[in-house]
């Protein structure tokens, strides 16, 4: 079976500190609003009392909670955590939020990113006899934590400088809740204010939206922050190496109505979409946009080239991942478990089709073949990022540089590959162009290669991943 052409998100985190708010009602609706981080498992960790309680499962966010388990998490702290397995197998033990003894009492660790010194950290663990179960480096971030001494803000700051990679953490005692990430800021992580009284965290700005909260900063990068009900502490655990934000958050992962570095992505996104029709114009009778990361793009296309925009292709709102698999005749054809075109609106047509990106090329080459049996006369792909080159090492299930159809053919050949009749890229410049940014202000390296940290080698990556999916289990600890 072909595996799905897109890169693939890590995960999403939230915490919450109110005396005011049901924390875990919070908690839950914020992870909805960041599901789109993560679909394999989702979690919820507590403090009521001085007793820390965590839930997690294999599961959407609405599969995990109902209203009975929400009803349970009680307390005045909360972190919660969505993931898809970029390091780790997609099983119950690797689910978050960690959870790891520390003194007399637990602390529950949610993680966004990837460590590149994963090797190091287990070995250095393993030499003092600490057992580490599951098969995630947030796990060794919970396990160095732990170890470490003083409060919690105290431990995060020490041992911070020993992870490498990109981290956007929230980690929680049963009095204490702290927020840190990596030194280069490669994944986002924001602080808002509750009107009601009281702090929170996201991966994202549009989980705010849904709670009621109010965007006041970005968490800095090297930065550590304790957040409580009157206020925000804040330690600079690391030097500041620069922001090198993820470039792939502007142009996939992030919401569409998601804030960052003061900039809307669905703004960003459109301007990606002008520029492309600038650099790459075609004479055609459609604009049609992938739904739905391609979309702001296509809209961006028609409106700098005038040609009208439409949509073409429907999207099954329902279809998420699963682990029920097709049938064997069902998997040559599962692009159309997403998608299906309107012939009425495609028949005879020279179409203009904008995506995010291109992979592997497979999912690519199966709508393309789909767009024509519906009666497409031309289709000129154009895509709103450059050809991604190398693989990630900071968070994104991606591929093997062997995989990736752009680090191995050239435009024209991909163009052949996947049956279009023209095909072209946003370029690097346009990229930053429409980003209004300036290139040192991201990381860029699935482009370039110039990696902002030392990465590990392919093979490292791969022989961390490992396990296979277990039955579904539920787990609540309190201590």
């Amino acid at each position: 079976m072909n595996r799905d052409d897109k890169p693939k998100e890590e995960c999403g985190v939230f915490g919450a500190v109110s005396a005011n708010r049901d924390v875990a009602r919070l908690t839950f609706f914020a992870l909805c609003a960041i599901q789109h981080r993560g679909q394999e498992s989702a979690g919820i960790a507590v403090s009521d009392d001085g007793h820390v309680m965590v839930q997690r499962d294999l599961g959407l966010v609405t599969d995990v909670f109902d209203e009975p388990a929400l009803r349970t998490l009680t307390g005045t702290m909360a972190i919660g955590h969505v993931r898809y397995s970029t390091t780790g197998a997609n099983k119950w033990d690797n689910a978050q939020p960690v959870i790891r003894t520390r003194g007399d009492g637990l602390i529950a660790l949610g993680h966004n990113g990837n460590l590149t010194n994963t090797a190091q950290l287990r070995t250095e663990l393993g030499g003092k006899g600490l057992e580490l179960s599951a098969t995630t480096d947030s796990e060794l971030i919970a396990a160095t934590i732990a170890e470490a001494e003083g409060t919690l803000l105290d431990a995060v700051a020490t041992a911070m400088p020993r992870l490498r990679g990109a981290f956007s953490v929230v980690v929680m005692s049963s009095d204490e809740l702290v927020a840190f990430r990596d030194s280069y800021g490669v994944r986002p992580l924001v602080l808002g204010r509750l009107p009601e009284g009281g702090w929170c965290v996201a991966s994202e700005t549009c989980a705010f939206d849904q709670i009621g909260a109010l965007f006041e900063r970005e968490v800095l990068p090297g930065e550590a922050i304790r957040i409580t009900a009157d206020g925000v502490e804040s330690v600079q655990a690391m030097p500041e190496a620069g922001h090198k934000l993820c470039v792939f958050e502007t142009i996939y992962f992030a919401r569409p109505d998601s804030i960052m570095e003061g900039q809307a992505m669905w703004d960003a996104r459109h301007a990606m979409g002008m520029r492309l029709a600038v650099e790459a114009p075609v004479e055609a009778d459609l604009v049609v946009g992938l739904p739905d990361s391609g979309t702001p793009a296509a809209i961006g296309f028609a409106n700098a080239s005038g040609i009208p925009y439409g949509e073409a292709v429907v999207r099954s709102r329902y279809v998420g991942r699963t682990f029920i698999q097709p049938e064997q005749d069902q998997r040559r054809t599962s692009v159309r478990r997403k998608f299906n075109p309107l012939p009425s609106i495609i028949t005879g047509k020279r179409l203009v089709v904008v995506d995010d990106s291109i992979v592997r090329g497979t999912t690519t080459q199966e709508i393309i073949s789909m767009l024509r049996a519906a009666g497409a006369a031309e289709i000129h792909l154009r895509i709103s990022s450059p050809p991604i080159m190398w693989p990630c090492y900071y968070g994104i299930d991606m591929a093997t540089r062997d995989e990736l159809i752009g680090a191995n053919n050239t435009v024209e050949e991909i163009s052949r590959h996947v049956g279009a009749t023209s095909l072209a890229y946003i370029s690097l410049d346009g990229l930053q162009i429409a980003l209004g940014r300036p290139a040192s202000r991201f990381c860029r390296a699935c482009f370039t290669g110039e990696y902002p940290t030392p990465v590990p080698g392919e093979a490292l990556k791969l022989s961390f991943e490992g396990g296979t999916v277990h039955a579904s289990q539920t787990v609540r600890e309190t201590v």
